[in-house]
């Protein structure tokens, strides 16, 4: 079939119309599941539950970086103020470290007062949803019923969706204090978290769609 130069620049245009469509739907799901992070960053849920989950984040020569250090510190005052009477600390061990980075935490932990039958550690996991089903089991395995996720107040949109999926029965309780502080800084994160938090709503769905078919 020839298709006549203006019948293909009709097509073209119906096509390039469908193009701009998809562009402007997809920016504005992306804009606003950014402000959505946004916004729940200012969200504090936090109240006595019988522990707070510290979200991990990377140490280097047997130290907890910045960022971890303020999540631990946080979590410290929350065991003091009695919301909570126990802490877990999670991350596991990347290749060429000596301990894991929930081990690290520990002995940070430690040298804030907190007591060792306090402190409870997970060692396997490497992401933000590991750190929660490893913490999930440990609450299984230590009768704790409630929880406070600890991390960057960027982050808790999507820690606290992962929370949920995994079962547990938690509260949001952001760092009052962050590395995280210069302008360019926490737009790189926001951006960052946007593209974390669509990327597992899309897992999210993947899971869905092949349990169905399963």
């Amino acid at each position: 079939m020839i298709i006549s130069f203006e019948g293909g620049e009709n097509v073209l245009k119906k096509i390039g119309k469908i193009l701009l469509v998809m562009i402007l739907v997809l920016s504005v799901y992306v804009v606003g599941n950014g402000a959505s992070i946004y916004f729940y960053s200012y969200r504090d849920e936090t109240r006595q539950a019988d522990v707070a989950i510290v979200l991990g984040a990377s140490v280097a020569y047997n130290r907890v970086n910045a960022v971890y250090r303020e999540r631990i510190n946080h979590a410290v005052d929350l065991y003091n103020n009695k919301d909570v009477s126990k802490l877990i600390l999670t991350g596991g061990k990347v290749a060429g470290q000596k301990y894991s980075d929930s081990e690290v935490a520990k002995q940070y932990a430690l040298s804030k007062g907190v007591k060792e039958k306090d402190i409870l550690i997970e060692e396997s996991s490497k992401t933000t949803l590991e750190n929660l089903i490893y913490a999930k089991k440990l609450m299984n395995q230590n009768n704790l019923k409630t929880a406070l996720v600890v991390s960057d107040a960027l982050h808790m949109r999507r820690a606290m969706l992962m929370a949920k999926d995994v079962g547990i029965d938690a509260y949001s309780s952001p760092t009052k204090t962050s590395m995280y502080k210069t302008t360019k800084k926490r737009v790189e994160f926001l951006k960052n978290e946007t593209i974390e938090y669509i990327l597992y709503k899309c897992y999210k769905i993947v899971q869905h769609f092949t349990k169905i078919h399963i």
